[in-house]
């Protein structure tokens, strides 16, 4: 008579070896990867929901708010559906995937493959291996989900105050499909620029080059804000602003932290290098407007935040400390430069009206940083995550000046792009649906596009009515003089 088998008094659903536990799964990585992509989408939701509420005048905080609340679903829904695979999966194209969904049991829970990653040697001999990291396709589809939705809701900054809701529901699945998944399929995907070996460690071409330039493309097609608007525009609530920001800052840990696709050393470097940039830049960007403004601007500080950790993004793990506090001082100034100085005396700017300078602080910061990637991009932790071997920025001598120029040549392939797909689909969607709201709405906002407030509560530059609130016997009729140096203020 044979022994019984011992009791084994832990679930099969955590038991190594399971089906809910594969041999391939590292569920430190997994863990890590999850919650990197929980504190990217707590960036969008509620960070960037939060911040552009607070941002915008007050009679536009629901509208702009609301603009990125319903971008964050309707990329869910597309991404799951179409989109993932357009990025991610097989080649159809150099620069585009395969679309088709990312639905299915059978799919989702196989091990994580990015099928058009393999590198290959001139003599076709493999230089790199696929990525396959070590948890389920499950994670790495919501992963790259929520960068696919944030990129759409820093493109809405540049049309805050004045775009049709309607149009906007249209735009933001049309953009998807033909502007981002190619950005990132060409740099992250598998496609051409990523075998050629342009550097986007996390995103600063991918995500924020591409939002800001389609954000003013967008923004010249839509037209600009009411003149009222564009005169006067300040904060309705500058507390809550800082809340959202500081939301998007420590997201960022998840942002950048989460590209290697896995919680090893890189990603340690990642994060650490991202806050040491975001800080510099910050107090950089303050003490500008200490000396040119004479006051430290409050949506300055933000802007520079934003600045810092656009600009370190695309060289998170391959650059040392000491270059990211290089990279958080050129951040913290060469976008303040064009904000303030720059888009004052350019016309073309001036007539393009991009609400929250949108092009200043993901374009020009996202461009600053792939260039400066291409600079000081060290070769050790270079290959602790590229897939070319023997990568390196133009300091450390060798390869690195070509590597500068395949910098320039992946941002003006973004750029071109981003030009002319975003500037068809608005041609496109204004045959249908008008791009820019009626008068009507414009003078009113958010009561008249969504029949909601932000508050029940007066002054939004309309005089008071004592009878209606039944205290105070005066009117609110001063007219506050412009102090902020800040995005809103950037017309």
């Amino acid at each position: 008579m044979s022994a019984a088998p011992p009791f084994n008094p832990v679930p099969v659903a955590y038991q190594g070896g399971s089906a809910s536990v594969p041999d391939w799964l590292n569920k430190g990585d997994n863990a890590w990867q999850m919650i990197s992509a929980t504190l990217v989408g707590l960036q969008s939701v509620p960070g960037l929901v939060i911040l552009y509420g607070s941002i915008v005048k007050k009679k536009w905080a629901v509208n702009s708010a609301f603009m990125a609340f319903y971008a964050f679903a309707a990329v869910v829904l597309c991404w799951v559906v179409w989109a993932y695979k357009m990025s991610f999966g097989d080649k159809l194209l150099p620069f585009w995937g395969k679309a088709g969904p990312a639905l299915g049991q059978k799919f989702l829970i196989k091990q994580a493959a990015l099928p058009a990653t393999t590198h290959y040697y001139h003599d076709g001999s493999v230089e790199t291996a696929m990525a396959t990291p070590f948890y389920p396709m499950a994670s790495m589809v919501w992963f790259q989900c929520v960068f696919a939705a944030i990129t759409l809701i820093i493109l809405a900054g540049s049309v805050l105050g004045r775009m049709n809701i309607r149009a906007w529901m249209a735009f933001v699945p049309l953009w998807l499909t033909f502007s981002y998944t190619v950005g990132a399929f060409s740099l992250w995907g598998g496609g051409f620029l990523f075998h050629w070996g342009v550097m986007d460690y996390s995103g600063g071409y991918v995500i924020h080059l591409s939002s800001g330039i389609a954000g003013l493309t967008a923004a010249f097609w839509v037209g600009p804000r009411s003149t009222k608007d564009r005169e006067r525009f300040p904060p309705n609530n500058v507390l809550l602003m800082l809340a959202g920001a500081g939301l998007l800052w420590m997201g960022w840990a998840g942002f950048n932290g989460g590209d290697p696709y896995t919680a090893n050393i890189d990603s340690s470097m990642a994060v650490l290098n991202t806050n040491i940039c975001a800080a510099t830049s910050l107090l950089v960007w303050t003490w500008l407007d200490v000396i040119f403004f004479k006051k430290p601007s409050v949506i300055g500080a933000v802007q520079g935040m934003i600045t810092g950790l656009v600009c370190i993004t695309p060289g998170a793990g391959l650059v040392q400390g000491w270059a990211a506090i290089v990279m958080g001082i050129l951040s913290g100034s060469i976008p303040w430069f064009t904000m303030m100085i720059v888009h004052k005396r350019w016309t073309l700017l001036q007539k393009i009206d991009d609400t929250l300078g949108v092009f200043h602080t993901h374009a020009v910061a996202g461009l600053l940083g792939g260039t400066l990637t291409g600079l000081f991009a060290e070769p050790e932790l270079c290959a602790l995550f590229l897939p070319v071997t023997n990568s390196r920025g133009a300091v450390y001598g060798g390869s690195g000046g070509v590597q500068f120029l395949k910098q320039l040549v992946g941002a003006g392939f973004i750029i071109g792009w981003n030009v002319v797909v975003t500037s068809i689909i608005c041609v496109v969607i204004d045959r249908v649906i008008p791009l820019r709201m009626p008068e009507e709405e414009l003078l009113i906002g958010d009561d008249a596009v969504h029949g909601e407030e932000a508050y029940a509560l007066w002054g939004d530059g309309e005089k008071f009515d004592y009878t209606k609130h039944g205290f105070g016997l005066y009117e609110d009729d001063t007219l506050h003089p412009k102090t902020s140096t800040g995005a809103t203020q950037v017309v």
